[in-house]
């Protein structure tokens, strides 16, 4: 395809893309293909020769739609969703047009400035102490990554990085049994090792940490000669929406000199409503505090602010410095390729920048409150049905459940076997997950189109296809 062909197939795509969102609700949530038979669809070996874009969109309606789930179907209440809302595309759309590599200030001027200011954007939505720099990271995985690698090398006297951990005294992080296992991972990419993260017990209705075992848990360390390193809270947990109480945890940490990382990766898009901000009390005294725009305003992945009381720790953890990556002759730059992990960096404030001018912070707000009122409400229906019980409390817009008739026995398979037929009918999307060791179903609404239509329409399939269940 030559440039001067574009417009016409931009046009077209536009068009497709318009469609799509506008009739995506049609269509069954979860892909319905078989393990292979898109693999099987491609040819073995690529083409030697040019192949007309007219066969290559026919093919990607009929080989690639088929095997696609719809993340941005109305009625997906898996997962958290991925929202991608008109606006973000268009941005997105420029930004891969433009297509600017934005590591360093001078790579892209205008993208280190829009992403200083979209962040402090997001901190005033969020009531955050003006103290507070960000960044943004692909995801949330990094955000954590950066952060515990932030944690061991404080912890080391920064020594990490130039002598490594063989022989150092072993690390230690504390967090729940409900952090999401982004937290596992970076713990084994950081080198400090799966045995070396302590969970510690929950307790209470958000399912939170006990910070008297928090506590006990770091003296328990430090007797045994270990060296706490850090805390890593949650807020919003993926499995139950489960909340640590911020503020007890951060006086336990501050008490031991402890980095504290908060990971609201979904319920901080929440927190830009005032009634919501009581779940994280506290929160301008964290070090480190996660939420990706990407899940609950609008923003199309990939696109995690990443907020830090104190940039200079990050950046000393994090930057290097080569003369090629040295911008001379410019004061007062930020470069942002030192604040994450990797060293290129995608436009993501372009479109954090359309959404909120699109929208403004009081039509996210709506959004945002619909879902949590619809959720509240189908929690409210389904306990007040026969067979179904309610397991944990609803967080936001986030509850679970368990289908539980009486005298029936393997609540696990029968559970598991409905979640399945509701994913199977297509017409909403759901997941399992447990809870103290049994299997349960998980509902959340939060996709950026849903009606209150779209949410109750969950109660009729729910209880319809269990009324059916063998």
């Amino acid at each position: 395809m030559k440039w001067n062909e574009f417009a016409d197939w931009g046009r077209k795509v536009a068009d497709w893309t318009q469609d799509y969102h506008l009739t995506v609700g049609d269509r069954p949530v979860r892909a319905r293909t078989e393990p292979g038979e898109v693999f099987n669809a491609l040819p073995e070996t690529p083409p030697e020769t040019p192949q007309a874009m007219e066969d290559i969109f026919a093919d990607f309606e009929n080989i690639v739609m088929p095997g696609i789930t719809h993340w941005q179907h109305p009625r997906f209440f898996a997962y958290f969703n991925s929202n991608a809302s008109a606006p973000s595309v268009l941005a997105e759309f420029l930004s891969s047009a433009i297509a600017p590599q934005c590591m360093l200030w001078q790579t892209s001027p205008a993208a280190t400035e829009m992403e200083t200011r979209m962040m402090d954007w997001l901190r005033q939505a969020l009531d955050l102490p003006s103290e507070y720099e960000g960044v943004i990271q692909d995801s949330a995985s990094s955000a954590t990554l950066a952060a515990v690698l932030t944690m061991r090398e404080k912890a080391l006297n920064w020594t990490g990085n130039t002598q490594g951990l063989p022989g150092q005294t072993p690390l230690r992080i504390y967090c729940s049994s409900e952090v999401h296992t982004s937290v596992d991972r970076a713990i084994w990419v950081a080198g400090i090792g799966q045995d070396n993260l302590i969970r510690i017990p929950i307790q209470g209705d958000w399912r939170g940490i006990d910070p008297v075992a928090l506590e006990a848990a770091i003296k328990t360390d430090i007797a045994a000669g270990l060296t706490p390193a850090g805390v890593i809270l949650c807020v919003g947990g993926t499995g139950t929406g489960a909340t640590d109480p911020v503020a007890e945890c951060l006086d336990v940490a501050e008490k031991y000199g402890l980095y504290t990382h908060v990971d609201a990766a979904w319920a901080g898009s929440a927190m830009i409503c005032p009634e919501y901000r009581h779940y994280w009390p506290g929160i301008e005294r964290a070090d480190s505090i996660v939420f990706n725009p990407h899940k609950w305003l609008g923003v199309q992945f990939d696109c995690c602010a990443h907020f830090l009381r104190s940039p200079d720790d990050l950046v000393r953890t994090l930057a290097i410095k080569p003369e090629y990556l040295k911008t001379h002759g410019k004061d007062g730059i930020i470069n942002y390729s030192e604040w994450s992990v990797p060293l290129g960096r995608r436009f993501r404030a372009l479109k954090i920048w359309f959404v909120i001018r699109t929208y403004g912070l009081e039509g996210l707000r709506d959004r945002l409150r619909n879902h949590v009122n619809w959720s509240v409400a189908l929690h409210d229906k389904l306990a007040q049905t026969p067979d179904f019980e309610i397991v944990t409390i609803p967080m936001w817009s986030l509850f679970t459940f368990r289908y539980a008739p009486k005298g029936a026995d393997d609540l696990d398979a029968r559970n598991q076997r409905l979640v399945d037929a509701i994913n199977d009918d297509g017409r909403i999307y759901l997941t399992q997950t447990r809870v103290d060791g049994d299997l349960v179903i998980r509902f959340q609404a939060g996709h950026f189109e849903a009606t209150e239509q779209d949410v109750m329409m969950a109660y009729d399939v729910i209880t319809e296809i269990a009324g059916g269940l063998a």
